[in-house]
């Protein structure tokens, strides 16, 4: 994995937020733009580079898509961060 772009989509505050809302499950877009005050279209670009950098992943049910975290790219990072840092236990 290209750690460069995880970190860069990792940089805004937004996408950040958008993260912590998927924590507790997948949702669907709309969803998640109402949690925001900006356009469903500012969300929908953030979502993008979300998924492009291998964070979320989305899935078409019907006429909605969901978005949910992806954990063993989440996972691949702490597992980076823990070796950076220097914990064995890993």
């Amino acid at each position: 994995m290209g750690f460069q772009q995880t970190f860069k989509a990792l940089s805004d505050p937004t996408r950040r937020d958008i993260l912590h809302l998927l924590r507790d499950g997948p949702l669907p877009a709309g969803e998640i733009t109402a949690h925001f005050n900006i356009s469903a279209a500012t969300i929908s670009h953030h979502l993008a580079i979300l998924r492009d950098a291998g964070l979320v992943l989305d899935d078409k049910r019907g006429k909605f898509i969901y978005y949910e975290l992806n954990l063993s790219v989440v996972d691949e990072i702490l597992g980076w961060l823990s070796a950076l840092k220097g914990d064995d236990s890993q």
